[in-house]
């Protein structure tokens, strides 16, 4: 026996299932001993020896004869139940209870109180017993028919239809033990259902109920909804690139301000060049001073290198300014399309997440709602 049961063997309980197979078999035992009227031949009381053996090692796993051995084991039980609801405590607005599936644990805790499997087809051995008990006698009482004389013919005869009334007692026997099973099943685990409804509602102040849980687990899914939304703004937020282009509007505007004073002091000097040059062209005209014309032309033209010089410099460097402005411009989106990027990465995971836990969920109510409609 398992340590955590009583050693007490139960011998109440088991005597009170045995008690009717026991008498049976003792009248049967009387027949075979002529001191009752019932013909049974010894093969007949061997059969019913048998099956009433196998019942006997059948009863250890009897519902009414295990909830003798889940009692004994109580204080161990509670003992052990007390430090599982402590490990499973969990306070929800200020309330701190246990989330401990007390079923769960009761029925882990006896599930080698009995074989469930043998007390499942345990009625229907017993007939089956019977009947091939009834088979074997019937065989084993055919007499031998090859006689030529009447009278031990009739006699033959007469020990054939002793042996199959004898042979029926067998089914009878294997029918009586199944209704003696299912009896003291059926009442064996009205006990131990009854037994876990007082464990239950002893233990239910310190347990939160299945609408607390439901309500503080739908609780939870607000919470993460609310994280979820805000993770999506965030995703999303386009304000860096409100920023980049105030900026790269900022700098375009200075260099196109810088680019049209330059512009400006090139037309002024071209426009004095042209002056000068038209001044000078008059003066060659007159034939007044050729050597000063002369002096006026190389001065415009050194103006006009000169300012063309000034307008390649000023080209060169708007060009400059134009192509950083850029390179800023595509340094920034790159980083900041790389961030969404990893942003989208943990949006996907979330999803994913928040996905498989409501598939979770779902497949738990369907289960809750599955077990209520069994137990209505």
């Amino acid at each position: 026996m398992h340590t955590k049961y009583s050693a007490s063997l139960c011998f109440a309980n088991y005597f009170v299932i045995a008690l009717i197979p026991i008498l049976f078999f003792i009248v049967m035992l009387l027949g075979y001993l002529h001191l009752i009227p019932l013909n049974i031949p010894i093969y007949g009381l061997g059969v019913i020896a048998f099956i009433l053996f196998v019942f006997l090692l059948f009863i250890k796993h009897n519902a009414n004869y295990s909830i003798c051995k889940i009692k004994a084991s109580r204080l161990k039980m509670q003992k052990i139940l007390e430090e599982k609801l402590d490990k499973n405590r969990l306070s929800i607005e200020g309330e701190t209870k246990s989330i401990l599936d007390i079923d769960g644990f009761l029925n882990n805790y006896y599930s080698d109180v009995r074989n469930n499997n043998f007390a499942a087809v345990a009625s229907s051995i017993f007939p089956m017993l019977g009947i091939l008990g009834t088979f074997i006698a019937i065989a084993l009482s055919m007499p031998d028919f090859s006689v030529e004389d009447t009278t031990a013919l009739d006699r033959e005869i007469s020990m054939l239809l002793n042996g199959v009334g004898s042979a029926f007692f067998a089914s009878i026997y294997g029918i009586l033990l199944s209704l003696i099973w299912t009896y003291f099943e059926k009442r064996g685990l009205s006990k131990i259902e009854h037994y876990f409804s007082e464990i239950k509602e002893a233990n239910i102040k310190h347990l939160f109920s299945k609408e607390e849980l439901l309500i503080y687990k739908y609780t939870q899914y607000d919470i993460k909804e609310n994280r979820f939304i805000a993770a999506l703004q965030e995703t999303f937020n386009l304000d860096f690139v409100k920023q980049m282009n105030e900026h790269h509007l900022a700098s375009f505007e200075k260099i196109m301000a810088q680019t049209t004073h330059n512009f400006n002091d090139l037309t002024t000097k071209l426009q004095d060049v042209a002056h000068e040059l038209t001044e000078t062209l008059q003066e060659m005209d007159r034939g007044k001073n050729a050597l000063s014309a002369q002096n006026h032309i190389d001065k415009a033209l050194v103006d006009f290198t000169l300012a063309t010089r000034s307008f390649e410099k000023s080209t060169k460097l708007f060009s400059a300014q134009l192509e950083n402005s850029l390179n800023r411009t595509f340094d920034k989106i790159d980083s900041e399309i790389g961030e969404i990027v990893i942003k989208l990465a943990d949006f996907a995971t979330h999803v994913s997440l928040e996905s498989a836990e409501v598939q979770n969920s779902i497949a738990r109510y369907h289960k809750l709602v599955a077990d209520q409609i069994k137990e209505k």
